[in-house]
């Protein structure tokens, strides 16, 4: 067996929830050690900065002592083969996501033959939670305590709140 494997998990964690934070669990009882990659999402417009996702991520995986966060911008291949990565952590919530991120190991594969991308599935009770779902429940107004940690939750709050949207 293998030991002193890394593996990142990368996302934009726009905000991290808590089907986030169950796919970090389940991936430091694989790997040794887990790269929370936070990425700096140039496709996409995130609702918090890059430095706020990065700090929110940082406190969700606190306490675990194998987990690291750090951001990335440019090719997902350059940064895990720059931090020795062998695996890349991916979620799936359902069907649908395994669509989209077979294309997506499929074309890492080929990015990067020595690099395996392992997905992992949430407990049931966070698997229909999505970042985008989180988002839009706190900007209308919702509770969201049920789907995220109760700093992220503070912080979304906060963010709603200067956004003018409460």
């Amino acid at each position: 067996m293998a030991t002193n494997v890394i593996a990142v998990y990368p996302g934009t964690f726009d905000p991290m929830t808590l089907g986030h934070e169950d796919v970090i669990r389940r991936a430091i009882q694989l790997f040794d050690k887990v790269i929370v990659a936070v990425a700096a999402g140039h496709h996409k417009k995130a609702m918090f900065t890059l430095q706020e996702r990065i700090e929110m991520a940082k406190v969700v995986s606190e306490p675990y002592e194998q987990v690291t966060v750090e951001s990335f911008s440019g090719l997902l291949r350059d940064f895990v083969v720059a931090r020795g990565g062998k695996a890349m952590v991916r979620g799936l919530r359902a069907v649908t996501d395994f669509d989209y991120e077979f294309q997506l190991a499929g074309m890492n594969r080929s990015l990067m033959p020595d690099v395996e991308t392992v997905f992992l599935t949430p407990s049931d009770k966070f698997q229909f939670i999505s970042s985008t779902f989180v988002r839009e429940i706190a900007v209308l107004g919702g509770e969201v305590d049920k789907f995220v940690s109760a700093t992220v939750q503070q912080r979304l709050a906060e963010k709603v709140r200067s956004l003018g949207r409460d």
